[in-house]
């Protein structure tokens, strides 16, 4: 048989069966004197292996190692894996489609944040948030939907749990809304205007202390690249406000400790 003749009976490509000649997968046979090469039965039948092996997920290194071993042991230890590995994948899906229906839920309610799609918890925390017009605080909710992605599950988890309390005291959210029109006031301001002390040590001093120990290290992430991305994401005399507050949340850190 010819390459395209082979390739047809078993179903696949002449491509296909010469990328596995050149991987050292399938043994090429002998050429004729006419220079084509001439396959037999036997070259058949593996060619069928390797399609097979690779339709159950198999990769070609895998594959190489299969037929290495006549005794078929290789083959059902890597079985064993792809099926660990589809299990896996199986449980990775049915997670992903929960959480997709969730969200689906949630737009036909009309319950999924402008920031969308991010975790239960931060969603459950912005529906208790009291609707603003502030730049700042839509700024703000955007920053959480980055930290919602960026910090791990269980830190995540707890941060919201120490954040939620303080949306749902309507004292609390009311002062909250104050500084961020302060904030909003400040867009066009120089970055020496007198608001800006007095500004920061107030926005310091909005955070409790328990939730100050759960931001901890990461009061000190302005000394890194991202810091410097997330201070210049603010106008000049909004970024000072922010350092100085950042500032007396370190020195309130350092104090507790």
């Amino acid at each position: 048989m010819r390459i395209g003749e082979i390739a047809a009976l078993v179903g696949v490509t002449p491509r296909t069966v010469r990328h596995y000649h050149q991987l050292g997968l399938f043994h090429e046979p002998e050429r004729l004197p006419n220079g084509y090469r001439d396959y037999g039965l036997q070259h058949a039948v593996v060619l069928a292996r390797i399609r097979r092996l690779t339709e159950l997920g198999l990769g070609l290194a895998e594959v190489r190692d299969v037929l290495a071993d006549d005794a078929g042991r290789e083959l059902a230890e890597v079985l064993e894996e792809l099926d660990a590995d589809l299990a896996q994948q199986e449980a990775a899906i049915a997670e992903r489609r929960a959480r997709l229906g969730d969200l689906m839920e949630q737009a036909r309610e009309g319950r999924l944040p402008a920031e969308g799609p991010v975790s239960p918890e931060l969603t459950g925390l912005f529906g208790a948030l009291i609707p603003s017009g502030s730049p700042m605080a839509a700024k703000d909710r955007t920053h959480l939907a980055l930290l919602d992605t960026m910090v791990e599950k269980e830190q995540r988890e707890r941060l919201y749990a120490a954040l939620r309390p303080l949306v749902e005291d309507p004292e609390f959210a009311r002062r909250v809304h104050e500084l961020y029109e302060s904030l909003d006031d400040l867009a066009e301001a120089e970055a020496d205007d007198p608001r800006i002390g007095p500004l920061g040590d107030s926005l310091a001093a909005s955070v409790p202390d328990e939730l100050l120990a759960l931001m901890g290290d990461g009061l000190h992430q302005t000394e890194s690249s991202f810091g410097e991305a997330f201070l210049a994401d603010f106008a000049p005399a909004q970024s000072a406000v922010v350092r100085r507050m950042l500032a007396a949340l370190s020195a309130r850190v350092r104090g507790l400790r």
